[in-house]
């Protein structure tokens, strides 16, 4: 296994480590002072790191001609896992809307279920992300890491009133580019399912 495909697999690896310390607090804890942003900052660190690794993955592979069917399939896959993963946690906290986890889900959906059609194929085509895809995930992962950062930030560096509107400010932020990322998502899904409908109309 290559250098590329090892960092993809760490990122996977890495959701884990993102989940166990976003459980162990949670923004409902503000109201009786039990929120603990430090385990929201060590998560935010954790996705950050996973995150860079699908820049350094990507480019290590292209720039090595590294570029495999497996890391095809695995680095969007590993890209899903992390950020649908913390979506989850930011709905659990009030920040993102069911209808916007819905419109990620089915956007993944639809095209993860194109590439196995494609992928099972007589001919074993593999339909790598397009632009519009590499969009909505540095999107996403963005607004994820402004997020558990931002909320962490806020709620260290401030007490009293000052920290109460430091955390309703990125709360409010969160939310815009949640819809934002929705957006994205949306037309990131469309384009690819246009993009890829020879292939629809001539599969079996």
């Amino acid at each position: 296994m290559n250098l590329p495909n090892k960092l993809t697999l760490t990122r996977i690896l890495l959701v884990p480590v993102f989940m166990v310390f976003v459980s162990l607090t949670s923004l409902s804890g503000i109201a009786d002072g039990s929120f603990q942003p430090t385990y929201y900052l060590i998560a935010g660190i954790a996705f950050a790191a996973a995150s860079f690794t699908d820049f350094l993955d990507g480019h290590l592979a292209r720039k090595w001609n590294m570029v495999t069917d497996f890391g095809k399939f695995a680095d969007p896959l590993a890209d899903k896992l992390l950020t649908t993963v913390a979506f989850i946690y930011m709905m659990r906290d009030g920040v993102c809307s069911p209808v916007v986890l819905c419109i990620i889900l089915a956007r993944e959906f639809a095209v993860s279920g194109l590439r196995m059609v494609a992928a099972g194929a007589k001919d074993g085509k593999v339909i790598a992300a397009n632009m519009w895809g590499k969009v909505k995930t540095v999107l996403q992962m963005l607004s994820i890491i402004f997020y558990f950062f931002g909320m962490s930030i806020a709620s260290m560096s401030a007490s009293g009133t000052e920290q109460g509107v430091r955390q309703i400010m990125v709360v409010s932020i969160s939310m815009v580019l949640c819809w934002l990322v929705a957006a994205v998502t949306a037309i990131s899904g469309i384009k690819y399912l246009w993009d890829n409908r020879s292939f629809i109309n001539t599969a079996k």
